[in-house]
């Protein structure tokens, strides 16, 4: 009887232990700063609350979802714009590829970045206020990709405080 205890415990740790590591992978760029703006992956970003889904059309092909912590979830039940500074949103992005369960469906493939956007109005006093962080693998990318953030921001949402994603009804 012990041996088949053992074998069930190491049956249900096991998919805890893959999860983790996961999660050690997804969170590796913690501690490691951004260029231009210094930003680094927060920690415990993946149990954040999802505040919306979207897929992107080429040329970027992805499915994406947009994580915020409480101070980013409140601001958006609340209405509350510009953003209180403390929000924090999170994208993470992968590629999309046809679900082998639901052929019509498409499901997250390989992972392609984790962007962060944070609201410091002092310290990004010139960019609106948010510092921006782009990651690949855990590390940042190089200072050119990161310069173009806000740019891109700037020209397309200013009028929305600099974010693009809505709050999923």
């Amino acid at each position: 009887m012990k041996p088949i205890l053992a074998a069930l415990s190491l049956a249900a740790l096991v998919p805890c232990l893959v999860a983790g590591a996961a999660a050690v992978r997804a969170d590796a760029g913690r501690g490691r700063a951004a260029p231009v703006y210094g930003v680094e992956l927060p920690e415990g970003y993946r149990q954040w609350p999802l505040v919306a889904p979207a897929q992107e059309a080429a040329p970027l092909d992805e499915l994406r979802v947009v994580l915020g912590n409480p101070v980013a979830l409140r601001a958006y039940g609340d209405g509350t714009r510009p953003f209180p500074d403390g929000t924090v949103l999170v994208k993470l992005a992968w590629t999309h590829v046809p679900s082998p369960d639901f052929e019509p469906a498409s499901v997250p493939g390989a992972a392609t970045t984790v962007q962060v956007m944070v609201k410091d109005s002092r310290r990004y006093g010139d960019t609106g206020g948010w510092g921006y962080g782009r990651f690949v693998a855990g590390r940042p990318v190089d200072e050119a990709q990161h310069r173009t953030c806000h740019a891109c921001h700037a020209a397309r949402v200013a009028d929305r405080d600099y974010v693009f994603t809505r709050l999923a009804p």
